[in-house]
């Protein structure tokens, strides 16, 4: 009856979560060749970074990881967050996502992601998101998005 308990709504624990959308971390090529680490996940929260690597930088002269980076780190943390939300299925995939850039991330620091997803639908999941590297105070990029819920899942 524990387990039952602790079970959301399309019966799978938060370590079955978690499993899954390791998984999903691992089986996206990208995801992989930024190095994205899985730090923290469930009920709708996801916690992703990546290490600052001289393969991702966008201006040599400057050190600053491309946006692009910063982009695929966000939206992999979204789609994260709605797989881990109690009212979601296992899958998702991204409808959109306006990422709003607000400073270069510092050289050298890792980039950690968390998004949150804060509503769900029968059919649309609605996430937020922010990125910082050491500075937690400042972020350097912010998101919000939307992402499929597959037919089953969700709340009214």
């Amino acid at each position: 009856m524990a387990v039952e308990q602790e079970e959301g709504a399309t019966g799978m624990d938060e370590q079955g979560k978690m499993a899954i959308a390791r998984q999903f971390i691992e089986a996206i090529p990208h995801s992989r060749a930024l190095n994205m680490v899985l730090d923290e996940i469930g009920e709708g929260l996801a916690a992703i970074s990546m290490p600052y690597d001289l393969r991702l930088v966008g201006d040599p002269q400057t050190g600053v990881i491309h946006g692009g980076a910063v982009s695929a780190l966000m939206d992999t943390c979204c789609g994260a967050a709605v797989m881990s939300h109690p009212g979601s299925p296992a899958g998702t995939a991204t409808i959109d996502l306006r990422i709003d850039y607000m400073r270069a991330a510092t050289p050298g620091q890792r980039i950690r992601a968390r998004a949150e997803c804060h509503h769900i639908t029968r059919s649309v999941a609605f996430v937020r998101a922010s990125a910082h590297d050491d500075n937690d105070g400042l972020p350097v990029a912010t998101a919000t998005g939307t992402f499929t819920v597959q037919a089953g899942g969700g709340l009214a």
